[in-house]
Formats: C-alpha cells, structure tokens, sequence
C-alpha cells in the first residue's frame, strides 16, 4: 500500500466530504471526538472557503501557525485521516494540546494507519525545524498511545485535562 501525506486541493473534495461525513455519524453514534480539530472548524460545503481557512499561516486569538495534511492511500485515491501540525506551542498547546493533533476516518481504524501519519508527520515537523515533538492524547485511547509509542513517544507525565479527562504527554526527540 502507498500512502502519503498531501495537502488538500480542489482534486479531493469529493473525498473530503466522505471522510468528514463518516467521521460525524461516528461521533453521534459512539460520541468520539473530531481530532484533528483543523479539519472540522468549518463547513466543507464551502469549499472554497474551507481550503482558504484550513491552515493558520500566522498567530492569530491565542492560535499559533500550523499545517494540515491529508494521509491518502494512492492506490484506492482515497483519504484515510488527517493530521494537524503546529509550528510551535504556546502555554495552551504546552499543556494539552502538543505539536501534532491526528486522526484516522472511522471505517479505517485499528489498520496502523495512526502509526504511520504520525511517523509521516514527524518528517514534515523536522521540515519545520521541530526537534523535540510534544504529541498528547487520552489516557483511555490506547490506539494512540500505542501509536505514538512506536514512533518514539515518551511519557513525561499526566494530568487531568480541561474536559475532566486523564490526558498523556509524550516527547518525541527528532535529533
């Protein structure tokens, strides 16, 4: 399989439309969260509006820089999950929310497609000159903590997030 990282044109918006209505009806059937939340800040419909708006290109109400890529399998032509880079963190982003924010479409979990947007990811991070990456999650989402593992996440710590859950800090030395 020949999956990669792109950043989403005119060309995937049939795709985008697929995978973010798949992720919806999942999150009102099972109650998971949208992550990574960039691709979920505005309607898709307009999506004109939606490529102009998926990155933040500078600081803007306590949000810093970022990127937003798109794993896609290139022998299906189909988009398999998302991941969201932030150029660098901020006290909010220290604490909760780290360097990458991904996730993988419903239909397509369990599959170690989070392993490997995360090991895709960390190529565009030290691109970005991001040497120590902060990626955190819920204690309670073992697919990722176990993808994070493999890329080479350490736990520093935990603590109880903003939404009462236990949240995990780990670092991901790219030196």
């Amino acid at each position: 399989m020949n999956l990669s990282l792109i950043k989403l044109t005119k060309e995937y918006e049939k795709q985008l439309g697929e995978m973010i209505d798949e992720w919806k009806k999942d999150q009102e059937i099972n109650h998971t969260n949208h992550s990574p939340w960039a691709i979920f800040k505005n309607d898709y419909h307009d999506f004109g509006y939606y490529l102009n708006h998926l990155e933040l290109k500078e600081p803007k109400d306590g949000k810093v820089p970022d990127s937003v890529f798109f794993l896609l399998d290139e022998d299906k032509n189909n988009l398999l999950g998302a991941v969201n880079i932030r150029h660098y963190l901020n006290e909010y982003l220290f604490k909760e929310g780290g360097h990458i924010g991904n996730g993988i479409r419903p239909s397509e979990r369990r599959k170690g497609y989070a392993t490997e947007i995360i090991r895709l990811a960390l190529i565009e991070c030290r691109k970005l000159e991001i040497n120590k990456v902060l990626i955190t999650c819920d204690k309670s989402n073992i697919g990722s903590v176990k993808s994070i593992i493999k890329n080479g996440g350490i736990l520093e710590n935990e603590f109880v997030n903003s939404d009462g859950d236990i949240e995990q800090r780990y670092w991901i030395n790219l030196e």
